[in-house]
């Protein structure tokens, strides 16, 4: 089993999709080891997007990210990092395949729902920068 981070972005608390995302992620196998719902600063979204600090988005990025309420989750599953990112769908939810949560609850390329980590690294970094290891079950 291999653990990766997930992000129901903004956008989708303050539609109310929460639930529906939570169940989804638990009919596709996953198991929730952490969760936490959590308002970002604008330097708490600035330090872990920093990957991406020189990009034109990262203004706007960390913007959003920090606008209002997300839920910060530690997913449990085999080959979760690549099963998670199948299930959320392309990054622009008019490119995403469907029923993906990105082609049902995305609104734009910026707007997309979710967030999730691309690689064993990223995940690693990404739990830590969250969660601390006793957070996690």
């Amino acid at each position: 089993m291999a653990l990766t981070f997930a992000i129901i972005k903004p956008d989708a608390v303050e539609a109310r999709l929460t639930g529906r995302i939570l169940a989804r992620i638990e009919q596709e196998g996953f198991t929730v080891r952490g969760m936490r719902l959590q308002h970002l600063t604008k330097r708490e979204a600035e330090g872990f997007y920093a990957v991406h600090s020189a990009r034109p988005f990262f203004g706007s990025l960390t913007d959003f990210m920090s606008s209002g309420p997300c839920v910060l989750l530690a997913l449990e599953a085999e080959g979760a990092i690549a099963k998670w990112r199948t299930l959320m769908g392309a990054t622009d939810p008019a490119k995403a395949e469907a029923g993906t949560l990105r082609k049902e609850f995305g609104q734009s390329i910026d707007k997309n729902a979710t967030h999730g980590s691309d690689a064993p690294e990223t995940a690693a970094f990404e739990l830590g920068y969250f969660f601390r290891g006793l957070e996690l079950l």
